[in-house]
């Protein structure tokens, strides 16, 4: 309403009775409306504005979810001659251990390999019939159903029809009699089938178990050391690889049917992994060793190495860590169907995740499925304003105006296994990178679940490429005062306390004289890198809150920190056990996390950040009041059904994630005030599993003003990401 027809509606001619006189009651009725406004503005609870739609995105997985993705990890693959490739894992959050692909596409999984105590395992075959799957049974179930008794392991071959279902047989074991127990010692290692009968390696008693394929009964059996994954050749006979034992190198042995050593043996393979027979009866041979490729051998008489498949040098050939359709990576299986077409599958190392690659005989890339994330984040480099994104082993491109789910272009594999053997993400297992310029070069951090340690790498294009190289690791006290990391990993560790490792001589390895060790409070709520490069920790004590100052970078370009000058700085007195830590130096603004004494903590759930977050404007200053606090989502009954699991704060906002509804809340920053909640979205079928890691999402916000909050999705193999709009 604009001015003018204000000062006529408020005119007093509008209020004059017939005697002349205003209408006073009507002036005292408006002055009581204007003044119940007023009233009821301070009464009511403030309402957030409402915010832009956002939208949900994944990257990392080939499929968003829903009954399709791509599973965890491969151990054992399968070929069809019809192209059907049929994968075999120990786990998958997801509960696709064993996945079944077929021309890019998902089409099934084998049924029941998920929960009661059952799990996949490293071998898979099939026939015109059945998929024979390695598997294993430990106790569970109630009475009266069929499962080994307790601290008993059943390690078994499960049948399954073409479709996935389970297919009992008589004398079967297990709840449905699908199972055939083949040890209770050790895994079965590898599934071939010949005519109507099954071979299966059986190394914990040196053995290859021969059953029909019909009945499942044992037919004979015969002697083979340490035998592992084996194919079956045009005559009939069996080409095993016998795995490396001590300082026994792994070879390929060759056996008629019947059992019978025959005098052909393949040595020149580093370390093979898998095996098959091609549509011309050559034999292929996954070299997971330097060489990263598929030997090709003519095994008409003597074996000969007759060609290869991949770019030698796999991954780390040319660019190293460069991402190419001829460059493997982990090679954990191999197979080719009745047109000559060949089926790659890597694993990464320290199983990184899934690479599945269907190439024509001549080489071409036919197409290729990804899954890739697990327990695992992602963060953007900030120069490059979100275009590049770093999981814990991937770099990825991101071209934001394609649709979702297709904005990421796999560019970097950072893990070098060969040049970088000690990389502690070969001996550990991190989550949650944060990405930071320090004097002007990029590094990555991790920290893990239980964040016990905090770990660092350069990069440095010209030698290395995409590859991220160990610089740096901080370790947290024991309560026991042993060793935090033990296993004979890593070298030279101090033998109590904590510890921060530099590489000074700069070879990505623990040498001795690169340790600086003390001792502290051992039980850690969080950690942090702000922009200046000083590491942030909180501990759960009174003076819980460490700073370690960045020192520069040393003539390695390792980042520099010393207990030395470490500071310890009081814990704020509204908490009882500090959790999360986010400091900002260019505003001197401290966001911090834990419980409170109003809202105290139920059970030592140590994941969680607190019930409470709180924001301390000039902390450097000595302000220890809170401009504002947060009551989050957190547990009040111990059932441990609420929690929240991590927080994030970007430009105008502070973000919040719940463990297992898997919500994202959003906060204003200047106030406090709750703006929104983000869910995962019908882009990724509504689904998403935990977000149960300290820094399971991350937010950045763009040069345009827009948001991208990255999130933990464990349950389908990827990061979800949401955009949010300016």
């Amino acid at each position: 309403m604009c001015h003018q027809q204000i000062n006529k509606l408020f005119h007093p001619e509008n209020f004059r009775l017939r005697n002349g006189k205003y209408f006073k009651f009507i002036l005292s009725l408006i002055a009581g409306v204007i003044a119940s406004i007023v009233i009821a503005m301070y009464l009511t609870p403030r309402v957030a504005p409402a915010m832009n739609a956002y939208t949900t995105s994944w990257i990392g997985n080939t499929f968003g979810g829903g009954s399709k993705w791509v599973q965890i990890h491969v151990n054992g693959m399968y070929v069809a001659s019809d192209g059907t490739v049929y994968l075999n894992s120990p786990w998958d959050e997801g509960g696709r251990e064993v996945g079944i692909y077929k021309n890019g596409d998902v089409i099934g999984m084998a049924d029941d390999l998920h929960g009661w105590a059952r799990l996949g395992g490293v071998a898979i075959t099939a026939d015109q019939k059945y998929i024979y799957v390695a598997m294993q049974q430990s106790q569970s179930g109630s009475p009266g159903e069929d499962y080994p008794p307790s601290g008993t392991t059943w390690h078994c071959v499960r049948r399954y029809n073409l479709s996935g279902k389970p297919a009992p047989f008589t004398g079967g074991r297990g709840w449905d009699k699908s199972m055939l127990i083949v040890s209770t010692k050790s895994e079965v290692t590898g599934l071939v089938t010949a005519g109507k009968q099954l071979y299966v390696s059986d190394p914990a008693d040196n053995r290859v178990r021969v059953y029909s394929t019909d009945t499942m009964q044992e037919l004979r059996n015969f002697s083979v050391k340490r035998p592992g994954q084996i194919t079956v050749d045009r005559q009939g006979n069996l080409w095993i690889i016998q795995t490396k034992d001590g300082n026994t190198p792994a070879r390929i042995v060759h056996y008629s049917k019947q059992g019978h050593l025959l005098p052909e043996v393949i040595k020149d393979a580093v370390s093979p992994t898998a095996i098959a027979l091609n549509n011309q009866g050559r034999l292929l041979v996954t070299d997971n060793g330097p060489r990263q490729q598929v030997l090709i051998y003519n095994i008409t008489n003597t074996p000969v190495l007759v060609s290869t498949f991949g770019i030698k040098g796999g991954i780390y050939a040319g660019t190293p860590g460069e991402v190419k359709d001829l460059k493997f990576s982990g090679l954990a299986g191999v197979g080719a169907d009745a047109e000559g077409n060949i089926y790659v599958a890597n694993d990464g190392f320290n199983q990184s995740g899934v690479d599945l690659r269907k190439f024509s005989p001549s080489g071409e890339l036919k197409w290729r499925l990804l899954g890739l994330e697990f327990v695992d984040n992602a963060d953007v480099d900030p120069t490059t304003d979100g275009v590049h994104v770093f999981t814990k082993h991937e770099h990825f491109v991101m071209d934001y105006r394609k649709p979702p789910g297709k904005q990421w272009t796999y560019k970097g594999y950072t893990l070098n296994a060969f040049k970088y053997p000690q990389d502690p993400r070969l001996h550990t297992s991190p989550d949650a990178p944060l990405f930071r310029y320090i004097k002007g070069k990029p590094f990555l951090f991790l920290t893990e679940m239980y964040q016990n340690y905090l770990q660092i790498y350069r990069f440095q294009k010209a030698t290395d490429g995409e590859i991220a190289i160990p610089s740096g690791m901080f370790v947290i006290s024991r309560a026991d005062d042993k060793p935090m990391l033990s296993g004979g990993w890593p070298p030279n560790q101090p033998a109590s306390g904590e510890w921060i490792w530099r590489d000074r001589n700069g070879d990505g390895a623990f040498s001795q004289g690169e340790y600086d060790s003390s001792k502290d409070y051992p039980y850690l709520g969080g950690w942090w890198v702000d922009s200046k490069g000083d590491v942030w920790k909180t501990l759960r004590t009174e003076d819980g809150i460490r700073r370690y100052p960045l020192q520069g970078l040393d003539a390695k370009g390792n980042p520099i920190y010393t207990y030395k000058l470490m500071e310890k700085q009081k814990s704020p007195s509204i908490f009882t056990d500090l959790r999360r830590i986010e400091y900002y130096p260019a505003t001197d603004t401290m966001y911090l996390s834990g419980f409170t004494k109003e809202h105290p903590a139920i059970d030592d759930d140590a994941g969680i950040i607190g019930s409470e977050i709180a924001r301390f404007d000039n902390w450097n200053k000595g302000n220890r009041t809170p401009r504002w606090r947060i009551v989050v989502p957190h547990d009040t009954t111990g059932k441990r059904e609420v929690g929240t699991a991590a927080m994030s704060v970007a430009g105008d906002y502070v973000f919040a994630a719940t463990v297992k509804n898997t919500e994202v809340y959003v906060y204003k920053a200047a106030t406090g005030v709750q703006l929104q909640k983000f869910k995962p979205g019908s882009e990724v079928a509504g689904g998403s599993g935990w977000i149960d890691i300290p820094y399971g999402i991350r937010a950045f916000r763009r040069s345009n003003g827009e948001y991208l909050v990255f999130a933990e999705e464990d349950e389908k193999a990827k990061v979800i990401m949401y955009r949010l709009p300016k």
